[in-house]
C-alpha cells in the first residue's frame, strides 16, 4: 500500500514539471469587439477568460492536470471565438460563429458547467442571456 501512495505521490510531483504557456497575447484595441458597455459587462464576466486574450487566470491553473484541461479549454474558446480579434474574423466564420454562439447559449452549454463550478459570477442570468441573444442578433443582422 505504501509504494502505490509513493507512486502516485511521485506521479503527481512529476507532471507539474509539464506546464502549458499560459501568457495573454497583446490586445490590439483597434481590432478588440467594441459594443454596449452592459454587452461588455456580461461578455467580460462571462466569456472573455475562455474567448480573448484577456484570461484572468485563478491560482489553481498552476496545478496539473487542471492546468493542462484549462490551456485546452482556453485554446479552444479562442479559436472558435475570439473577442481581442473580432475585426479580423471573416464576415462568414463570424456569421456561423454568432449563430453558434446564440444556440450554445440557448441551450445552456456556454458558460461551460465546468467553468461556473469555480466561477459563480460567471452563471448568467435569464436577462443576462437575453442580452447576449440581443447582441448576437443585432451582429447577425448586421453580417
Amino acid at each position: 500500500m505504501k509504494k502505490v501512495a509513493y507512486w502516485i505521490l511521485g506521479t503527481a510531483v512529476v507532471i507539474q514539471l509539464f506546464r502549458p504557456d499560459f501568457t495573454n497575447p497583446k490586445v490590439d484595441e483597434t481590432i478588440a469587439l467594441k459594443t454596449d458597455p452592459k454587452v461588455m459587462s456580461i461578455l467580460k464576466t462571462s466569456c472573455y477568460d475562455c474567448h480573448s486574450n484577456e484570461t484572468a487566470y485563478p491560482w489553481y491553473h498552476h496545478v496539473a492536470p487542471m492546468s493542462w484541461v484549462m490551456a485546452n479549454n482556453i485554446n479552444q474558446g479562442r479559436k472558435a471565438l475570439d473577442f481581442s480579434n473580432w475585426e479580423n474574423i471573416d464576415s462568414k466564420v463570424k456569421l456561423e460563429r454568432l449563430e453558434r454562439a446564440k444556440q450554445l447559449l440557448n441551450n445552456e452549454l456556454m458558460p461551460k458547467s465546468e467553468y461556473l463550478l469555480m466561477h459563480k459570477n460567471a452563471v448568467l442570468s435569464d436577462e443576462q442571456k437575453k442580452v447576449l441573444e440581443i447582441f448576437f442578433d443585432s451582429q447577425i443582422k448586421r453580417l
